[in-house]
């Protein structure tokens, strides 16, 4: 009988420290583990328990399906993975691809690297005009395909739009007529929030246990977006529009 496995949490940027000190990696769980009991070297990344399918205060209904989700400027490039202590990440993104059951929980598909097709978490929010709030509402596991989609005003600075507009007109079943009209009316939506300094509430992650960075500010949020646009090749956008915005940011 095969021995239990001894489970790790190693971020991924620490992957290549820990396969050094003799973690190894189990594809079929996407997780690196410990061969045997006491391997003083790998200590650091000894498991913490899982964290709870369902999130204190999720909500599992809100944004079903496949729709260009533009986030803020005030917030782009500022993602939850970047507000979560490393090792917590880990251990969140694991729950998110579990309890999707290693697939695309709005097309379908599954992993495949030799496509570059990977699966990633995407935020989903409630925005609270009034208040200025931002507050985390749901986790979900989308494809690369998938998520580059909802990320389009993104997905137009790397210079792949056309293939997300296809994704999500075969994904959606919709006309490239009504497709359009969809871009076009989230980017809408996306310009009267991007006038608003929002700020972020993580209640669902830190209700489970996550340990958290300090959300940066709005100013700081702006900063790094400009930044990242930059070193993209892309010359930032002005942080109010009165026309159309010429791209979206990803959080």
């Amino acid at each position: 009988m095969a021995a239990e496995r001894i489970w790790l949490d190693v971020p991924f940027a620490e992957k290549d420290e820990a396969k050094k000190g003799g973690a190894r990696w189990d594809p079929s769980a996407g997780r690196w583990y410990a061969p045997r009991p006491g391997m003083a070297g790998l200590e650091r990344w000894a498991a913490a328990p899982d964290v709870p399918d369902l999130l204190p205060g999720e909500d599992r209904d809100l944004g079903n399906g496949l729709f260009v989700d533009l986030v803020p400027q005030t917030c782009w490039f500022t993602n939850v993975r970047s507000c979560v202590d490393r090792r917590d990440w880990e251990r969140l993104r694991r729950m998110i691809t579990r309890r999707a059951g290693r697939r695309c929980e709005v097309c379908g598909a599954g992993e495949d690297r030799e496509r570059r097709r990977l699966l990633e978490a995407h935020e989903r929010w409630a925005y609270d005009e009034r208040a200025r709030v931002q507050t985390l509402k749901r986790l979900i596991c989308l494809c690369t395909d998938c998520h580059t989609v909802t990320h389009y005003g993104y997905a137009r600075v790397r210079g792949v739009e056309a293939q997300a507009f296809a994704h999500l007109v075969e994904v959606t079943g919709m006309t490239e007529a009504r497709a359009r009209q969809h871009v076009r009316t989230a980017f809408a939506v996306w310009e009267r929030r991007s006038r608003v300094a929002w700020e972020l509430d993580l209640g669902i992650l830190t209700g489970a246990g996550i340990r958290l960075a300090p959300p940066p500010g709005a100013d700081v949020r702006a900063e790094v977006s400009e930044r990242t646009l930059r070193s993209a090749g892309r010359p930032p956008a002005p942080r109010r529009h009165t026309g159309r915005p010429p791209a979206a940011g990803r959080s």
